[in-house]
């Protein structure tokens, strides 16, 4: 139900945003004024370059979260890169307050794992993130801080097939548990998510989007029901 869901919505006022800049030239978020949020999980899904991850950073912020990640207990900046979309968001929230929540992003986790390092030296548990492999530090990270009553955003997890599944099912679980979730992703094992919202930002300003009609389940589907013929056309010369 979405009155149960932490985060309802977001509403942007473009007039904050000078004519200047680049977000007026992403076609899935300019101008865009209000994007509903009614799923306890919703996923963007588009091509790179479309908007997913500037929409999502500029919540993750809005939120109370560090711009490259974490728990909203991180403080730490290594390289300012995140637009100023945040600046003109609101989100409407429900009555609700999370309990926890993280942001979790693939291309500055690294930094993520390298400040949970220093922070367990003044107290709690050490995940030692930077001995396990990308994937395992991925997931280890999921499984240790991910509950019930949190709100968790996702920006294209990194995984095998094998661990999202395993990922699909932490989600599933917390979700159910009353947690929100917010994924990028161009996986199709994870926008398969049984009664997920997914939400496109390619041919257009952002729509909801079936599962079927995703560019992420056509392609594999087409790949992998005819991969012989698809190599041919792709590779002969």
């Amino acid at each position: 139900m979405a009155s149960d869901l932490f985060l309802r919505a977001a509403c942007m006022d473009w007039d904050a945003i000078d004519r200047s800049s680049y977000l007026w030239t992403i076609p899935a978020i300019a101008g865009v004024e209000w994007v509903d949020f009614d799923k306890p999980v919703t996923c963007f899904v588009g091509e790179n370059g479309s908007g997913k991850s500037t929409l999502l950073e500029a919540m993750a912020i809005n939120c109370g979260f560090n711009p490259e990640g974490g728990t909203k207990h991180y403080s730490f900046s290594t390289f300012d890169s995140h637009s100023e979309l945040n600046q003109c968001m609101r989100l409407i929230k429900g009555p609700k307050k999370p309990r926890w929540g993280y942001f979790l992003r693939a291309e500055s986790f690294y930094n993520v794992a390298t400040a949970e390092a220093e922070y367990s030296r003044n107290g709690g548990q050490p995940q030692r993130l930077h001995e396990k492999s990308h994937g395992e530090s991925f997931l280890a990270t999921v499984q240790n801080n991910f509950q019930g009553g949190g709100v968790y955003l996702l920006d294209e997890p990194d995984l095998s097939p094998q661990r999202q599944l395993t990922l699909l099912h932490e989600i599933h679980t917390c979700a159910r548990a009353g947690a929100q979730f917010f994924i990028v992703t161009h996986s199709p094992i994870l926008l398969g998510l049984p009664d997920a919202a997914i939400l496109s930002f390619d041919n257009g300003p952002i729509h909801p989007i079936a599962y079927e009609d995703t560019d992420s389940y056509q392609i594999m589907s087409l790949f992998l029901s005819d991969r012989r013929r698809i190599l041919h056309d792709l590779l002969d010369e």
